[in-house]
């Protein structure tokens, strides 16, 4: 499922929505990364979850149930709930659940909807450091600051301009998991640094590109990539070009012109070898669920 470049913009109340709801999630979250009351668990995945997580996710599902009850949802900790209008929210409630249980705050809040043409909205809310990264497909990808995120006090959001690979600032996330082959490759052509926030990073020109890989993302940690990194200007793939929706789940992200590079040994990423259990794109898990 790509980004569609033609389609009509997504609603603007619509957006408001999600913004309002992401921000209650950041403040749920927030509250309980500095409270003692709650505890961890290991799924059966082997990743953490806590009570906050999934409260964070409950508060979510219900307001959605009341704003769009025919409209399908999908979440890291609840799994797939139906819907009847073919449009679909996608939660990750705590998106950096170890950050969060050890009290590093670089956890988000992440929230995606798709309609019947795709990608359309997508949130990234970080609590911690008061900002939010929000894209509606034909309205463009904003950066909101404060406690109380609006759209109205947003600045538009744009990727770098640089077209060379040499010097360029390539945010790296999990390199402890990644192929030697990646590692090498990149270390040589460009100027690795550690990802503190990639995504938001990369659209408000602080970085220029990014890599995941190793261990396979869920469908839940990109599914707001692709709105919110076009409208910003830039491209997202996984490594191997395909859409980062339907791919084996590693993202390469850049400011797009890093990404036409052509294919003659210079390109940004080689492809990998991954490592670790792969994750199967949430089309089919939905459909071993059902």
């Amino acid at each position: 499922m790509d980004y569609v470049f033609d389609a009509p913009p997504v609603d603007r109340e619509l957006l408001d929505f999600a913004v309002r709801l992401a921000g209650r999630a950041g403040q749920m979250s927030a509250q309980g990364f500095f409270s003692d009351d709650w505890h961890s668990r290991l799924k059966e995945d082997g990743t953490e979850v806590t009570e906050i997580d999934v409260a964070v996710e409950e508060l979510i599902r219900d307001e959605l149930n009341r704003r769009v009850p025919d409209d399908g949802i999908f979440g890291e900790e609840g799994g797939a709930t139906s819907g009847l209008s073919g449009q679909r929210w996608i939660i990750d409630p705590i998106n950096g659940t170890t950050y969060f249980t050890h009290r590093v705050p670089l956890f988000s809040n992440d929230l995606a909807y798709e309609d019947e043409y795709g990608p359309a909205i997508g949130v990234i809310n970080m609590p911690l450091s008061q900002q939010m990264i929000v894209a509606g497909r034909g309205l463009g990808c904003w950066v909101l600051p404060g406690p109380d995120p609006d759209l109205r006090s947003g600045r538009r959001a744009q990727v770098t301009d640089r077209t060379g690979l040499g010097g360029a600032k390539t945010l790296m996330h999990n390199p402890a998991g990644w192929p030697e082959e990646l590692l090498c490759t990149l270390h040589r052509r460009v100027l690795l640094l550690p990802s503190t926030g990639m995504i938001a990073a990369l659209v408000t020109g602080r970085a220029d590109a990014g890599v995941i890989a190793g261990p396979p993302m869920g469908y839940e940690d990109v599914a707001p990539m692709p709105v919110i990194v076009t409208e910003a200007g830039g491209q997202v793939t996984d490594l191997h070009g395909a859409s980062v929706l339907e791919g084996d789940m590693s993202v390469l992200v850049t400011n797009g012109r890093l990404h036409e590079i052509p294919p003659d040994g210079a390109r940004l990423a080689p492809q990998p070898r991954l490592s670790g259990p792969r994750r199967r794109p949430l089309a089919r898990r939905a459909a071993l669920a059902s």
